[in-house]
């Protein structure tokens, strides 16, 4: 007798092998399986045989039935990733954009801010510069205090400064200018130093037609023997003209910073012979120069800057710099 249920185990497995849906899984597992199977009325009739039948007639039929209840599980297994395999390959969609034959391959390019800071980098580059860059999040000490802002000076509260909640109050914020580059380079390397410090800055200002929270800056830094204001002038003339062209003049007017002594802004000349502020300048002030512990009594500087987006916006006479911000692909895909 089971003899016979042993084989009709084997035989179920090669009838689970070949189901081809789970409907027929359910209907050969309640055949050999359920409440009215050729399987259940032998476990019932186990009773019936005597004691030192019974345990091995028991394990025999249990062995059978495990190896059946195995095959089900196996052929559900089968036919559920099938199944799902079927229903994923019936509802995939393909989203592959398919250009017409006829139609020219557009490329994407770089952003005119990023261009424009490409073409400075090489300018400066060929003046014999190097370009170095910074971390965006800075202590007081690089923003302010090296630069000859303590925490008492009132140019302190025009960069209306944007702290962040590390370290001590007011201690350590988003860099409002990359000059704290400069002073990382000067604490690091000795004189001579010629480098340029291009990178974003930021400052809690209201977006409007000419000012952005988040922009780009470039500063300049050169510390020698026997700097002047000559020197400084000279080298903003060359690229200005290297920039714009030959035509284009450059001048310097009387200002103040905290961080240069003396200090100017810089303007360009306009073909209708007007002139357009550019940005900043002056000698390092020698307070500067002692904190990165460089001797001011043997060593000079001069430093610069201006913002990379107002140069953009000036390059391509654009009316306003949050054009720039906007991700507008009709506007950007003109540079």
């Amino acid at each position: 007798m089971m003899e016979g249920y042993e084989k009709a185990a084997a035989d179920a497995e090669e009838r689970l092998a070949a189901a081809a849906d789970l409907d027929a899984v359910a209907a050969i597992e309640r055949e050999l399986l359920g409440r009215r199977s050729k399987f259940t009325e032998a476990k019932r009739r186990l009773s019936d045989l005597d004691p030192g039948e019974r345990a091995a007639a028991g394990r025999r039929l249990n062995a059978a039935r495990e190896q059946m209840e195995a095959a089900v599980a196996a052929a559900r297994a089968r036919l559920t990733a099938s199944g799902r395999a079927d229903r994923y390959a019936a509802e995939r969609l393909d989203l592959t954009e398919r250009l017409p034959q006829t139609a020219p391959l557009r490329r994407g390019h770089f952003h005119p801010v990023t261009q424009a800071r490409d073409r400075l980098e090489d300018v400066f580059v060929g003046m014999g510069y190097t370009v170095a860059e910074g971390p965006e999040v800075e202590s007081a000490w690089y923003n302010f205090e090296a630069l000859n802002i303590p925490d008492w000076h009132p140019a302190r509260g025009s960069f209306d400064t944007i702290f962040v909640n590390l370290g001590e109050p007011e201690e350590v914020m988003l860099r409002s200018h990359t000059s704290p580059v400069q002073i990382r380079i000067m604490e690091n390397r000795k004189p001579p130093i010629y480098v340029v410090a291009p990178g974003r800055t930021f400052r809690a200002d209201t977006a409007d037609a000419t000012h952005l929270p988040a922009f780009n800056q470039i500063e300049g830094l050169a510390v020698d023997r026997n700097i002047t204001m000559g020197d400084l002038a000279g080298t903003i003339d060359e690229f200005v003209r290297a920039l714009f062209g030959r035509e284009v003049k450059s001048r310097l007017r009387p200002s103040y910073f905290p961080f240069t002594e003396p200090s100017a802004e810089f303007d360009i000349s306009r073909p209708d012979g007007s002139w357009l502020e550019l940005g900043g300048c002056g000698m390092v002030h020698p307070n500067v120069l002692s904190n990165c512990g460089i001797d001011p009594e043997e060593w000079q500087g001069f430093a610069f800057g201006f913002g990379i987006d107002r140069l953009a916006v000036m390059r391509h006479e654009i009316d306003d710099i949050r054009e720039f911000v906007n991700n507008d692909v009709r506007f950007l895909s003109q540079f």
